[in-house]
């Protein structure tokens, strides 16, 4: 089994890498990526833990950047963009990485302040202390208002009180998509687009949006997520299929932050071929048995 989106505490999953690689070996994934919000700060652990293993698996190093596609209509639709096996040291993609990170920090005080203000027991010290040094997300904010008895699950937060459209939330500073297809490839890396069809999340790239970004140097779609339905992932694989693209599948792992196991979606292994055949950036990471 290969799975190729996964968190880590290096972001907003509740798993260390250390633990993150070893919940991979003993579910019996062959290969795994590391794909936290927009930082690479999990890779060294992630990497070292592959080393002592004794089971079989590959490890990719990657990232998730949070990104807004500007339609021609002048709509701006916010998407993730999964960028695999880039040079972490190359100088564009790193400078954007910086500012996401920062930007993420300073809209998770903003997110707390308004919660705050309208009353809410929540403070911006125990999301960082929950955060512990990650990259600051929503789900750290959602476990807090867990904690203080709020709500009863983070799930729960985000349908109340952390969604898109609440009077508490604020936007990202994301990165143009078109830009970051063009940092990551820059970087060696392969980007896919991560779940570009889960409805429930907002709107949605359209069939011509995907064929544009796929002019543009998108590399592949995550097809089977489960945010996705089994006519959309038809339909994604059909697109896919038609333009060139690498359709994947990945469980988008959180941890105990979110019901879904690792996984529970999957990856066929010739795409993961395809995906190893265009990286220049950097090599996967084996344990001594996977070689």
């Amino acid at each position: 089994m290969i799975d190729l989106h996964c968190h880590s505490t290096a972001s907003d999953g509740s798993d260390r890498p250390a633990e993150l690689v070893a919940k991979a070996a003993a579910t019996g994934l062959s290969a795994m990526a590391i794909t936290d919000h927009d930082t690479t700060a999990g890779w060294q652990e992630a990497a070292a833990a592959v080393a002592r293993l004794d089971e079989a698996l590959v490890l990719i190093p990657g990232a998730e950047f949070s990104c807004v596609y500007q339609g021609p209509a002048g709509e701006r639709i916010s998407l993730h963009l999964l960028g695999y096996l880039f040079d972490p040291a190359a100088r564009g993609l790193r400078a954007e990485r910086d500012r996401l990170r920062t930007d993420r920090f300073g809209r998770g005080e903003a997110i707390v302040g308004n919660l705050s203000n309208a009353g809410y027991p929540i403070q911006w010290q125990r999301v960082r202390e929950i955060a512990a040094g990650g990259t600051v997300g929503r789900p750290h904010i959602g476990q807090a208002l867990v904690e203080a008895g709020v709500v009863g699950s983070v799930d729960e937060a985000f349908a109340e009180l952390l969604a898109d459209d609440s009077p508490y939330y604020v936007p990202k500073a994301d990165a143009e998509v078109h830009r970051m297809i063009s940092l990551i490839t820059e970087a060696g890396g392969v980007p896919v687009i991560a779940h570009p069809w889960a409805r429930r999340r907002g709107p949605i790239l359209g069939p011509d949006a995907l064929v544009e970004l796929a002019g543009s140097g998108l590399a592949g779609i995550e097809v089977d997520h489960l945010d996705h339905s089994e006519q959309d992932r038809a339909e994604l694989r059909k697109l896919a299929s038609q333009y060139g693209l690498i359709a994947t599948g990945s469980s988008d792992y959180h941890g105990d932050r979110k019901a879904v196991k690792l996984g529970a979606e999957t990856t066929n292994p010739q795409s993961l071929r395809e995906i190893l055949s265009l990286a220049s950036g950097m090599e996967p990471i084996y344990s001594s048995s996977a070689r």
